[in-house]
């Protein structure tokens, strides 16, 4: 690792439960003398990324808040999702969960909750699973063949236990069928009692660049009608992708894109016989669900 890779490599020290970190952790994660160790948290101080809270102890410092203020105001990803967050919100009063993926971790972004107590777990900032829950699944559909090779050659374990595929053979053909289907359907996988419906967001060059998804409370979800409901968040994944790449056209406004396809929240729970529309793998895919449901 090279020097700057070491001192980068620090601020993975900070996690939850992990709101400090002493400098011998830096000296056995960085494997150098005391010295260096102090000079690379030195860096990181005159940087504003960490400050000392004692003699060997550090906690993140204040130029994480402004860099956060920053990426709220600028990101593509966060000011696209917000525009269409909130009119789904508005229309429909369903909570909406906003993903980013990098380095193979997923990270709620934002949120629109209209629900009076917005969950913890879905908190700005929090990692979550890699393999469970539908804004995590759908992303991971989307990746490469060669990305989607090295996540189970590297994590085949979580990747079994997650019950998304034995073997290679087995994994490919579960991304294959919901990248397809264009939306990913879980069931209490997050949260309890609680159905998430996800949709992936791309960046302008085409790689899968977060989720926008719906959670949505299973006694609510069971008078709606899945395929209407998994059209709203596929259509809403669609906008986010086409404001992020106009972003730089001066294009970037929902007027100018395109709303949502206005579908009346009544409409949504009256027509579940629209089943036999759906393709045969997305009705098979239902079929399991309900069976679920009846065992639960």
């Amino acid at each position: 690792m090279s020097s700057v890779s070491k001192i980068l490599a620090i601020l993975d020290l900070f996690q939850d439960g992990s709101i400090s970190i002493h400098h011998d952790d830096v000296t056995m994660l960085v494997k150098t003398s005391r010295p260096t160790a102090y000079r690379y948290l030195r860096e990181l101080m005159d940087a504003g990324l960490i400050a000392q809270a004692n003699s060997s102890n550090y906690v993140l410092g204040p130029r994480i808040l402004e860099l956060d203020r920053l990426l709220r105001m600028n990101d593509p990803l966060i000011t696209a999702g917000r525009q269409v967050m909130e009119e789904l919100s508005a229309q429909y009063g369903y909570n909406l969960v906003l993903c980013s993926y990098y380095r193979d971790r997923v990270m709620c972004a934002a949120i629109a909750w209209p629900e009076t107590k917005a969950e913890a777990m879905y908190e700005r900032g929090r990692p979550l699973s890699m393999f469970h829950g539908a804004m995590a699944k759908v992303i991971l559909a989307n990746l490469s063949p060669y990305q989607l090779r090295n996540m189970i050659l590297k994590r085949g374990d979580e990747i079994k236990a997650a019950e998304l595929g034995q073997n290679w053979n087995e994994f490919r053909d579960n991304m294959s069928q919901i990248r397809r289907e264009g939306c990913s359907v879980t069931f209490a996988e997050v949260m309890e009692n609680t159905v998430g419906l996800g949709a992936p967001v791309f960046a302008a060059n085409g790689k899968v660049l977060g989720s926008i998804t719906f959670a949505i409370p299973d006694k609510n979800f069971r008078t709606l009608d899945e395929g209407t409901v998994r059209g709203i968040i596929i259509d809403a994944g669609r906008r986010i992708t086409e404001l992020i790449a106009a972003r730089h056209t001066g294009a970037g406004t929902l007027s100018n894109i395109g709303g949502a396809k206005k579908i009346a929240p009544k409409k949504i729970a009256a027509a579940a016989t629209q089943e036999s529309a759906r393709p045969a793998k997305t009705v098979a895919a239902s079929a399991k669900v309900a069976a679920r449901r009846r065992q639960s």
